[in-house]
């Protein structure tokens, strides 16, 4: 399902197959053929959509701007820096991206973070992806709504006041809207997953649909199944083809083996939910009809006998009248002699 017709037929109250992003961000490393690796890997590994990350690091980073991530695992100094290193990708090689995703059969995603890289991702993608650390951005969130599609928004280290603040901005323009729910720490502990913040989104914004942008390591895939259960409709996940890459981003990230171990939980759990209307299943029908309770005669009734609450119990199986039927059985005449612990039915009384 593409993602405009996912977001449309999101229903509250009702967990679902999620739509899923494989977030391979900057992974290609500037290389067209390790991009279009992580293209095809990702659809093999059953994601719905691919996103990249669109930036320039002259318009993102001030030269200046210090590192935050460990350095164990990316030794940049340097936000600046780093970006620089992977910023290769403009507008032709974005397009190329979209034609082999098309060639594919699975969605082209990418976050722009500036005016020009929105502007010609705009002609390439369905619906725009807002970053959390452009969540108090509104200006730049003002121009991405201008272009009337879809909004993902992920919150990650906001407050709840920053969060209804570009929310109240994006309503104004009625475009559709998908908050993420996100922790913005690298690799983010299991204990800083904090799930229990989708249920505060669906709560505070009830006519928009939730979503979970996932930093944990992808250890069996259990939070983002767990996030599912939560309300989730929406899943993004950093994506790799290697997780043992040096690098910022591929160390936390999934691949294609935890994508598939990813909807194989999946498809155990939906098993498990069934359906989310309560009725009584086929298979439950023998014990419908005898674990189950009828009236019985709690004793021996004579022929012609009005019935009194004493000449009653009840007993299984369920063969006979229902003891919730107790009062309409009360005041008829027996139309037969009925033995003491005989399963009562209607045709015995008149």
């Amino acid at each position: 399902m593409k993602i405009i017709d996912f977001l449309n037929s999101y229903k509250p109250h009702c967990i679902r197959k999620p739509y899923l992003i494989a977030e391979a961000g900057v992974n290609h490393e500037g290389s067209m053929d390790l991009a279009k690796r992580l293209i095809d890997e990702a659809k093999e590994g059953g994601a719905d959509a691919i996103k990249f990350q669109t930036y320039k690091a002259e318009t993102i980073a001030s030269k200046h701007s210090p590192y935050y991530w460990d350095l164990t695992k990316e030794p940049t100094r340097s936000q600046y820096e780093l970006f620089k290193k992977y910023d290769k990708f403009w507008k032709k090689e974005y397009e190329e991206l979209k034609k082999y995703c098309d060639s594919t059969d699975i969605e082209f995603l990418s976050t722009p973070f500036d005016v020009e890289s929105a502007n010609f991702l705009n002609d390439l993608m369905p619906v725009f992806k807002i970053s959390s650390s452009d969540i108090t951005n509104l200006p730049f969130i003002d121009f991405q709504c201008s272009f009337g599609k879809p909004i993902i928004l992920s919150t990650g280290a906001s407050y709840l006041w920053e969060v209804q603040q570009a929310v109240e901005l994006i309503e104004r323009y009625g475009n559709k809207l998908c908050l993420m729910h996100c922790v913005l720490n690298y690799p983010t502990p299991n204990k800083n997953a904090n799930l229990g913040m989708i249920i505060d989104l669906k709560n505070k914004f009830p006519f928009h649909v939730p979503g979970y942008s996932d930093h944990t390591l992808p250890q069996g895939m259990e939070v983002i199944l767990k996030a599912v259960l939560l309300g989730a409709a929406v899943i993004e996940k950093h994506f790799t083809y290697d997780k043992s890459l040096p690098g910022n981003d591929h160390y936390h990230a999934m691949d294609k083996d935890d994508l598939k171990l990813f909807w194989k939980n999946w498809t155990e759990t939906e098993t498990l939910l069934g359906t989310f209307n309560l009725t009584a299943i086929p298979d439950e029908e023998p014990a419908r009809k005898n674990a189950r309770r009828s009236l019985v005669a709690a004793k021996e009734i004579p022929l012609g006998k009005i019935i009194e609450a004493s000449d009653l119990t009840w007993k299984r199986p369920a063969h006979g009248i229902s003891p919730s039927q107790s009062k309409d059985l009360i005041g008829k005449k027996a139309s037969v002699r009925i033995r003491e612990d005989a399963v009562l039915y209607w045709n015995m009384f008149s």
